[in-house]
């Protein structure tokens, strides 16, 4: 077991579980423990994916010979907090995304993990997918010519009440933070840093966003539309164009199993690019790697991507007017 990697998690909700279930498919890795609001929550969790159960963050956090790194699963208003704990705790972290609710949040965190030298990552699952691994490989080939545009959508009918976390302010609810983080970390990732952005939403009963669609001018050229939703079943594809073709990441583009090449000269072919697990496992096993080697961060989404994607869903949320509680407290600082 020395050789294992000893995760913690801070959770027991849905994406708490589909980790604790990609960690069964990681190479080299073991869940360690839990941590919970409550060690009957805990417990429960334990009991149906392993470790031991912790009743609270903290305690989990003090485990100091037991975990190495934390997956921090926790609702997006309450990962400021979770991430400082860990830090300060002395562990590796990998947190959820969105990494915080705005850049100021995230600046701290950054800071801390670089003071103490302590690895820290956004859990931008998609960032290593084999997906994007190809389409990348397609891009470098030259095959579509220079690359200049990029089209991305995401969004379900959220068939919910008010109260549910998605339409709740108080817990980040909105389309953005949930799912326009998707489209918008890829476009960065394939065009480059934004240079401007235009935004616009329909905003719900509760305050927050429930459609939003923002174009993306990028700094070193090209453009890039995307779009999200929790009232529509949008395609949920992705599409990145260049001068002689395009590519394509076919729906449900952030777990794509297959990305279609499409050139100009009418030749087109479908590549599949099956993953491991859940899709979870691929971040997993970078977060570990990186951990393993002393790095502070990923290569693949470094802490300077994460806090200019904070800083773009700022921009984005400062035009559509959503705000959150986040959001006073740093102006208040």
């Amino acid at each position: 077991m020395s050789d294992m990697v000893r995760w913690g998690i801070f959770g027991t909700g849905k994406i708490a579980k589909a980790f604790a279930n990609a960690l069964k498919d990681t190479p080299g890795a073991v869940l360690a423990g839990v941590g919970s609001r409550t060690r009957e929550g805990a417990q429960a969790f334990a009991d149906e994916f392993g470790g031991a159960a912790y009743g609270s963050y903290e305690a989990l956090a003090a485990a100091a010979g037991d975990v190495d790194l934390i997956y921090v699963g926790t609702p997006h208003p309450a990962h400021v907090d979770n991430v400082r704990l860990a830090l300060n705790a002395g562990k590796g972290v990998l947190c959820e995304k969105p990494f915080t609710m705005n850049r100021q949040e995230a600046e701290e965190l950054v800071a801390l993990a670089r003071s103490k030298k302590l690895f820290l990552m956004e859990a931008m699952w998609t960032r290593f997918m084999p997906a994007l691994a190809q389409v990348r490989h397609v891009i470098d080939s030259g095959e579509i010519g220079k690359v200049t545009q990029v089209i991305a959508d995401l969004g379900f009918k959220a068939e919910f009440g008010i109260e549910h976390r998605l339409f709740n302010p108080v817990l980040g609810g909105g389309a953005l933070l949930d799912l326009g983080i998707y489209p918008l970390s890829i476009a960065v990732a394939l065009l480059g840093p934004v240079a401007s952005v235009a935004a616009q939403a329909e905003i719900g009963p509760t305050g927050v966003d429930e459609q939003t669609g923002f174009v993306l001018r990028h700094r070193d050229g090209g453009m890039s539309m995307c779009s999200c939703s929790l009232r529509a079943r949008l395609p949920s594809e992705l599409t990145i164009a260049g001068e002689r073709g395009h590519v394509r990441m076919n729906t449900m583009f952030h777990r794509a199993q297959t990305v279609t090449v499409s050139r100009a000269d009418g030749i087109s072919r479908t590549v599949p690019t099956p993953f491991v697990g859940n899709g979870y496992v691929h971040e997993a096993i970078e977060a570990q790697r990186c951990w393993q080697a002393g790095l502070i961060e990923s290569p693949g989404m470094t802490h300077d991507d994460t806090l200019a994607l904070m800083g773009v869903m700022d921009e984005v949320r400062r035009q559509i007017g959503v705000h959150y509680a986040a959001d006073q407290a740093a102006a208040n600082e």
